[in-house]
């Protein structure tokens, strides 16, 4: 299981692969094992938020509003993270909602298994 992110400046086409591309800004492919990992820990805790929304399994997309209410929840994923993959995961996944978060219109896509 992982979680794919991409970062798109409009809403993805969704159920069209080749049109989404069309949108997309910038992508993290590399970590989504760790990734899956991370935020399932937040599931299996029932700590409230926007990432224990994401699910690991199924797409889940946020606009720039609700990666900006993400954004404040990763100080406190990354104490909980077990090892380096997972900081490093949360690293990318910080950058992106960054990026998303600062740029109106824009979505962030969480690709699941």
């Amino acid at each position: 299981m992982g979680i794919d992110l991409e970062l798109h400046s409009s809403r993805p086409a969704r159920n069209n692969w080749r049109k989404s591309r069309a949108t997309l800004l910038r992508s993290s492919y590399g970590h989504g094992d760790a990734l899956a990992d991370a935020l399932g820990s937040l599931q299996l805790l029932g700590v409230p938020g926007r990432l224990t929304a994401v699910d690991p399994y199924g797409d889940t997309l946020m606009n720039e509003q609700e990666a900006a209410a993400a954004l404040l929840e990763i100080h406190g994923l990354r104490r909980s993270c077990a090892d380096e993959r997972q900081l490093a995961a949360l690293d990318d996944l910080t950058a992106l909602l960054e990026q998303c978060a600062a740029t109106p219109g824009s979505y962030l896509w969480f690709a699941g298994d």
